[in-house]
């Protein structure tokens, strides 16, 4: 046998059989519009790549991608034609890479790592992401957060969890969401196990809705509820508030479980109650004017807003009946501090104990004890004016039956 027969029976010996599925090299025999003329290395099987099996960017050129004699390795899709021995075949290189990247995500969805990609582009629900396959971003998924357009996406990396994963149907979900809500309960447990209820901290606001504005501390999102901004009435948060203002606020509440701080700014502030009443002493004697009557008694004015009770006992020397018998709404007159309780918000004055003679007569007769605090805790609210309006409606009624 002549020495170039030898060299041809080796040849053959290092042939290799191509079947559908298989991993070849392949390498570039030609470019044309559209498709890469390739053949398997050692195996005498010729066959093409597609544009679309080679790239997904669709815009790319292949001339500029590879050029004759370029080797690498491809999957075998399928024949071109017939069954016949040795006939073409397709060949993929994205699908491989799909497959490979699908090997690497499925190990990744089961340790639970967390993996970066490429935003591509955005279709109806969510968002294309290239993590060395397509994978998709629903919407709801994509933050913590509504977010109504997602043009701002495209081209950004993110960071991402795997939802869910089937590579025989080439399914893959991915979620950001996921990871901001696991970044914000470590923040959150680093953050509140620094805070007690009670503390005043800076903040500045992040984010404002119509119940309220959200204040980051310290890297974690704490609400003030639209009650708690300020004393006075406000009817939109952004009517007194700005995004990115730096504010002080209380820390009047902490849920593990929800993973919720509730804040107050309101209340780094005096009150009304306490503005009122900062220059006011027990003992004090004073003029006002009568704001209300009712049976147990009537309401005089302090300060502005801000009004204290003389009780039907505390009118007047003489028993009387009715406030209304010797007051009336508008009057002018002389009271004196019996009490003032800051945590109840209620203020204790006397008429007759303003007056002089009065007190002196007053002075020499025996009287029964009288606890001050229970009568204010009786007809007297939590609201800052310092009386309840439903008890002074219902005496009221009664007079008129």
């Amino acid at each position: 046998m002549s020495e170039n027969s030898n060299q041809f029976l080796d040849a053959l010996k290092q042939m290799q059989g191509v079947e559908v599925g298989d991993i070849v090299d392949v390498e570039v025999l030609d470019v044309e519009d559209g498709q890469i003329d390739v053949g398997v290395v050692n195996a005498g099987v010729e066959g093409v790549i597609t544009h679309r099996e080679f790239t997904s960017d669709r815009n790319a050129d292949l001339r500029d991608l590879v050029k004759a004699g370029d080797k690498f390795k491809a999957l075998v899709l399928r024949r071109a034609g017939g069954d016949k021995e040795n006939g073409e075949f397709f060949f993929s290189v994205t699908r491989l890479k799909e497959r490979e990247a699908y090997d690497k995500l499925q190990k990744d969805f089961e340790e639970g790592n967390t993996i970066e990609g490429t935003v591509t582009s955005s279709v109806r629900g969510g968002l294309l992401v290239d993590v060395g396959t397509r994978g998709f971003l629903p919407a709801s998924l994509i933050s913590n957060r509504y977010v109504s357009d997602l043009k701002p996406y495209i081209g950004k990396t993110m960071k991402l969890k795997i939802t869910e994963i089937d590579p025989n149907k080439n399914r893959l979900i991915l979620s950001h969401k996921d990871l901001i809500e696991e970044e914000r309960e470590e923040a959150f447990d680093s953050v509140a196990s620094q805070l007690v209820v009670g503390d005043v901290i800076e903040g500045k606001v992040s984010r404002l809705t119509n119940f309220g504005a959200f204040i980051d501390v310290g890297g974690v999102d704490g609400l003030v509820h639209i009650s708690e901004i300020s004393y006075k009435h406000v009817d939109k948060p952004s009517d007194v508030l700005k995004v990115g203002q730096d504010v002080k606020v209380k820390v009047i509440g902490i849920d593990n479980d929800r993973h919720r701080i509730s804040l107050s700014i309101k209340q780094t502030e005096p009150s009304p109650f306490e503005q009122a009443t900062s220059n006011l002493n027990e003992g004090d004697i004073f003029e006002g004017e009568v704001k209300s009557l009712t049976n147990f008694g009537a309401f005089v004015e302090v300060a502005d807003g801000i009004q204290g009770l003389v009780h039907v006992s505390e009118i007047s020397s003489k028993h009387v009946d009715k406030p209304s018998d010797v007051l009336k709404v508008g009057q002018a007159v002389k009271v004196k501090v019996l009490n003032i309780d800051p945590s109840e918000r209620r203020i204790s004055l006397s008429i007759k104990a303003a007056d002089s003679n009065a007190s002196s007569e007053e002075s020499s007769r025996p009287r029964r004890p009288r606890n001050d605090n229970s009568v204010n805790k009786k007809y007297m609210s939590n609201d800052d004016n310092g009386f309840a309006l439903g008890d002074i409606i219902g005496d009221q009624l009664k007079d008129r039956k």
